[in-house]
């Protein structure tokens, strides 16, 4: 299995089927932290739950439709990034993270989702990357600020979550057009496809 190197004693690597208990038990360490602003431990209960999430991962990353990928800090699973939606042919996708309490505060998925943003772009020429979030959710607020994204707007009570109607925010960081100015936006709006 490959591993991207983030700095510090973490990496980026693949999240796949087989790795279910492993994903499970580290569900299990940060059910409640995670679980404040995503869903994803209220899908993931059991080791069957687990097992298909990944398992959709696995099929999405099968059919280009989407991607996994987990942080794991010292070897441990401490959380992960994911392209919940990507659309090759339309050149838009959608971003997203979850970590253990443990693991934040060190700039993990900051540079966790610039090393998918940057592969979306650069390699598969995705020309728009999304990243939705509750507006409470400030550590996901200051990732998109920190990758140089641009608030688009806010979809008021749009999200029934956990009965509760939720505003979510929208950001947004566009690839940059050959032979445009340079951008304002940040690090991961500098970068050009490959093809550009």
């Amino acid at each position: 299995m490959f591993a991207i190197p983030l700095g510090d004693g973490a990496e980026l690597c693949p999240l796949e089927p087989w790795q279910a208990e492993e994903f499970l038990a580290h569900m299990d360490r940060g059910r409640d932290f995670i679980g404040r602003y995503v869903g994803l431990p209220d899908i993931t209960a059991d080791l069957d739950s687990a097992r298909a999430w990944l398992q959709v991962y696995a099929d999405k990353a099968a059919a280009d439709t989407g991607r996994l990928y987990g942080i794991r800090l010292d070897g441990r699973l401490v959380g992960g990034v994911l392209l919940r939606a990507f659309d090759a042919a339309a050149g838009t996708c959608e971003a997203g993270c979850w970590l253990e309490p443990d693991a934040s505060g060190r700039g993990l998925v900051t540079r966790a989702v610039r090393v998918i943003v940057d592969w979306a772009v650069e390699a598969r020429g995705i020309h728009r990357v999304e990243w939705l979030v509750a507006p409470e959710n400030r550590p996901s607020v200051n990732v998109a600020v920190r990758l140089g994204m641009s608030r688009e707007g806010l979809r008021r009570e749009n999200d029934p979550y956990r009965g509760v109607r939720q505003d979510t925010e929208v950001w947004s960081v566009l690839s940059r057009a050959a032979g445009a100015g340079a951008s304002p936006a940040g690090p991961c709006a500098q970068i050009r496809p490959r093809s550009a």
